[in-house]
């Protein structure tokens, strides 16, 4: 049984949540999740990394700025405190253990923070207005393509070329944390996928491939090579 860490989101009222797109995916690909606590604890985080094969960093609200040594500015969204103090140093940890390691959209932004990267506060003011990137009313569809990298961790997935993804996001990697790779970028060049190639499987995605992943197998490939990485 190949068990998957999965972070969850935190939300009103200091309660849980995790989607269903993220557990769905996670158990096509023969994987069992476990859904982690919330906690601050570096002891307890270390842990629930011993009793699990992999990570998988989901989505969510904006990374705080001061993580990336900025002030927050007012095109900044909301943001979970609670979420970054335990995310990065899991992050961290897991890099360190060499863990397979899955992350989407906040887990990309959380993933190159923790590796000591910094985010665009807001791709349209901050980086390019060209290329509209949240489109939140499509969340299954298709809304434009990557171009991804040849002889990268993700072209030997989804293979090298354009490939169509959703946007959910206002946020972009401004520089990739150390030790982090671009292996997919979008047409206005803001990088869309980071892996870390000097480790067994970390691979980072902006897009959320499992809200695509019942319907378009490429997207399920992700969470398939993940999990088959965890069985290593």
């Amino acid at each position: 049984m190949v068990l998957i860490g999965v972070v969850p989101n935190l939300e009103e009222k200091r309660k849980l949540s995790v989607n269903q797109d993220y557990i769905d995916a996670v158990i096509r690909a023969g994987g069992t999740p476990v859904i982690f606590p919330m906690t601050e604890d570096e002891a307890a985080m270390a842990a629930l990394l011993d009793r699990v094969d992999g990570l998988l960093l989901t989505g969510g609200v904006d990374v705080e700025p001061e993580r990336y040594g900025e002030e927050k500015r007012a095109c900044c969204g909301e943001c979970t405190p609670e979420r970054d103090r335990m995310e990065l140093p899991l992050c961290r940890m897991a890099v360190a253990r060499d863990m397979p390691l899955l992350a989407i959209c906040r887990g990309l932004q959380v993933l190159s923070c923790a590796l000591g990267g910094t985010l665009y506060q807001d791709l349209a003011e901050e980086f390019s207005p060209v290329l509209r990137h949240p489109c939140y009313e499509t969340p299954a569809e298709a809304v434009h393509e990557v171009h991804v990298t040849e002889n990268s961790l993700l072209a030997s997935i989804t293979g090298s070329g354009s490939l169509g993804v959703n946007s959910r996001h206002h946020q972009g990697i401004r520089a990739p944390g150390q030790g982090l790779v671009i292996s997919a970028k979008a047409p206005d060049g803001l990088a869309e996928a980071v892996e870390m190639p000097d480790r067994r499987f970390v691979l980072a995605v902006q897009w959320h491939p499992e809200s695509m992943s019942a319907r378009v197998p490429v997207q399920q490939r992700l969470f398939d090579a993940f999990v088959r990485a965890c069985e290593a």
